[in-house]
């Protein structure tokens, strides 16, 4: 864990739109992140294990500073226990995000903003992915702008939709910390259950920060996690970034830049044209954190031994798992339901990209397989989503609802294939993933008759109502009640 209290550096010397950042000394902030970006601890500018100071919090924190660096830092700190806000300190949250993107990728790898070249680049591309598309997929184009982000609009941009799919998670720690003590405690503990809340605040801010700016060095677009983290109808490339990807693959620039920007439009399309499917997922996640239980008898042996002097007690807490799943059946079918949802998005994004790419791109299948190693090897989204809400996903999945959704395809056409989309209930369940040919072949109603029926009754008309049986070739047929 750092020496400095949170792990919180100096403010960021920060670009405006992504521009390259200046090289900070190590000692003031400057230096790289640890190997795993996602913990609380080595967050830019925090010292060492063994670092001058390890012993005080306070001089960890304010040590290595020189007099005019002092004022910025007691200004974050008083900004910190000061927060009155929601669960997460999202105004600290995006600083440490934007801090993190300054400092480049562990490869040096900088941010820049994008000059007009590449937007035209990816408007380019963006424009004939969909015109493939249209061949791949029943449902329209769903890109009403395409951009080009630096990786410090990405954050800006994905900001509201992270707070959406975190707060859920973070409220549950918040409370806890409230209500560890007892209720007659509580009233003279006032200040001191502030300050607490103030802390998990700024703690968790500076969790999801981290994530989200590491995160941001990684992602090319802004549906590589499966859910719409950016703007409706806005389709969105990192140029920066899918340089970074196609660097050691041996394919064209023009190539890769084609073959994401087919995975984008096809997102896109997903989310314009499904209306349930946003709040859809969101729920899912938010049905899952639900179930996270917090140990509460972790807090309350935190709590008893908090010395305001020495606040990473908190920090350290949380972060050594003070919230878990709980191993309940609701939870369970909870997790089940969100795995199989982002799988089925992925899945068929996957197969509808591969059908429109594998025609017109030499390199197709080896991007396609590039894309799924890089999930299967635990890549942006398991990582955020295991940090963010305590969720690993399950690549296999990925896989899996690829072949179903190319399975029915075949059986169905692409027509038959997304109409399965119309509603939540039509889509294949977990089970269904497991056995996709038995999802594909199963009898399929024809509800033609029905909806006549329907229709009629609608307008006065005669009122038949038909009798929906089997024939003898296993179709539906209508019984008027003649022989």
């Amino acid at each position: 864990m750092s020496d400095t209290p949170f792990g919180f550096g100096l403010p960021p010397e920060e670009p405006e739109d992504g521009d390259e950042g200046k090289k900070k000394d190590p000692q003031s902030g400057g230096g790289q992140g640890p190997a795993n970006p996602f913990g609380f601890g080595g967050l830019p500018g925090a010292g060492g294990f063994g670092a001058p100071g390890a012993d005080n919090p306070l001089a960890a924190m304010f040590g290595s500073l020189n007099p005019n660096d002092l004022g910025a830092a007691f200004q974050q700190l008083g900004q910190m226990l000061s927060y009155e806000g929601g669960p997460v300190n999202w105004d600290m949250a995006k600083q440490i995000a934007r801090q993190t993107v300054a400092q480049g990728t562990a490869d040096g790898v900088k941010d820049a903003s994008v000059g007009p070249s590449e937007r035209t680049a990816v408007q380019e591309a963006v424009r004939l992915a969909d015109l493939w598309l249209d061949d791949a997929t029943s449902l329209p184009s769903g890109a009403g702008t395409a951009v080009a982000w630096s990786r410090a609009e990405w954050v800006e941009a994905t900001l509201p939709a992270w707070k959406e799919l975190v707060d859920p998670v973070a409220e549950r720690v918040g409370a806890a910390m409230g209500d560890v003590l007892p209720e007659e405690m509580q009233a003279m503990a006032g200040p001191l259950i502030g300050m607490m809340r103030s802390m998990g605040g700024a703690m968790f801010g500076s969790q999801i920060g981290q994530a989200v700016g590491v995160l941001a060095g990684e992602v090319v677009g802004s549906t590589d996690i499966g859910l719409p983290l950016g703007p409706a109808g806005r389709a969105a490339l990192l140029p920066v970034n899918i340089e970074a990807f196609g660097k050691d693959l041996g394919v064209t620039k023009d190539e890769v830049r084609l073959y994401l920007a087919l995975r984008e439009a096809a997102h896109q399309r997903l989310f314009a044209h499904v209306p349930w499917l946003r709040s859809h997922l969101f729920g899912a996640v938010e049905g899952y954190a639900r179930g996270i239980k917090v140990d509460t008898a972790k807090l309350e042996d935190v709590v008893g031994q908090f010395d305001p002097q020495n606040p990473e007690q908190l920090q350290d807490a949380l972060q050594q798992g003070m919230f878990q799943p709980e191993d309940t059946p609701a939870q369970k079918a909870a997790l089940a339901r969100l795995e199989t949802a982002l799988a089925l998005v992925e899945g068929w994004v996957d197969a509808v990209v591969h059908a429109a790419a594998k025609p017109r791109l030499s390199s197709a299948d080896a991007l396609r397989e590039t894309l799924r190693r890089r999930r299967a090897s635990g890549g942006p989204a398991e990582q955020t989503f295991a940090t963010l809400i305590g969720l690993e996903l399950r690549p296999r999945r990925l896989r899996d609802a690829s072949r179903l959704w190319a399975s029915l395809t075949d059986a169905r056409g692409v027509d038959g294939r997304d109409a399965l989309w119309a509603h939540p209930d039509m889509l294949p369940t977990a089970s269904d993933l497991d056995d996709p040919d038995g999802f594909v072949h199963r009898e399929q109603l024809d509800f033609s008759e029905l909806d006549k029926m329907l229709g009629e009754a609608a307008g006065g008309g005669s009122g038949h109502k038909p009798n929906l049986k089997k024939d003898d070739e296993g179709t539906d047929s209508e019984d008027d009640g003649t022989e």
